[in-house]
């Protein structure tokens, strides 16, 4: 496929090797205008802002990945094969099924279960298990410890639903997965499948434990800095 692609009007070399990629591209625009020196717009392709500038001399680039696991299924994939990104590292909000995380607290999602069938794509003769790269893993937990975050590593559930009529987020939580989100398993699939990196470094915004903590829509875009500079320092 020729780039443009039907869903980034970037040209080839717009995009830095390691791109942040948050649900929201109002979040994505924060991270641009907040955290991003010789800023510039490379893609408003459907309101979905990329971004490419420089964090401490670092050239790094942002863009949202909206909603759910197809449309990060697209994002991923386009920017992986086509704009020669190597690194992906997903900045978003998830649910918390684990009694020592709270509002604000992150999780280093190292595997990705999912009840989407999105994998089915790859026509595998059994089940396949989303992992993110243990290099960029490592190194978030480095940068975990440094600034002194209250975090956990383990596995994550990617929900193709955010109203569960079955309400089964517990019964993955017996299961020892600390959250819920919606995106990262296809993440990690498109990576895999085309030897990229990935990784997803959540905050809890939502808990199934302490609903009292539970933060604004305002919130998740604008006071998520740990996760964001996080990643940036990964970056």
């Amino acid at each position: 496929m020729a780039i443009p692609t039907p869903h980034i009007e970037a040209k080839l070399g717009d995009f830095a090797p390691t791109v942040l990629m948050p649900g929201d591209p109002k979040r994505a625009e924060y991270i641009a205008k907040n955290y991003l020196t010789d800023c510039k717009l490379v893609n408003d392709v459907r309101g979905v802002k990329g971004f490419t500038g420089y964090y401490k001399g670092k050239r790094v680039s942002v863009m949202a990945s909206g909603m759910g696991q197809p449309s990060i299924g697209i994002y991923s994939y386009e920017l992986f094969a086509f704009y020669g990104v190597e690194n992906i590292i997903r900045v978003g909000s998830c649910g918390s099924f684990d009694k020592d995380l709270h509002a604000r607290d992150i999780i280093v999602a190292m595997g990705a279960c999912t009840n989407s069938n999105f994998i089915s794509q790859y026509n595998l003769p059994g089940t396949f298990a989303p992992i993110a790269d243990f290099g960029l893993v490592e190194k978030a937990v480095a940068e975990c410890k440094k600034i002194g975050v209250n975090f956990k590593v383990g596995n994550i559930l990617s929900s193709d639903t955010f109203y569960d009529d079955a309400n089964s987020g517990m019964q993955w939580a017996k299961m020892g997965v600390l959250g819920v989100e919606m995106e990262a398993a296809a993440l990690y699939a498109t990576a895999a499948r085309l030897g990229k990196k990935a990784l997803a470094v959540l905050t809890v915004s939502d808990s199934f434990i302490y609903p009292e903590e539970n933060t604004t829509s305002k919130e998740r875009e604008q006071s998520f800095n740990k996760m964001m500079e996080i990643a940036l320092n990964i970056a």
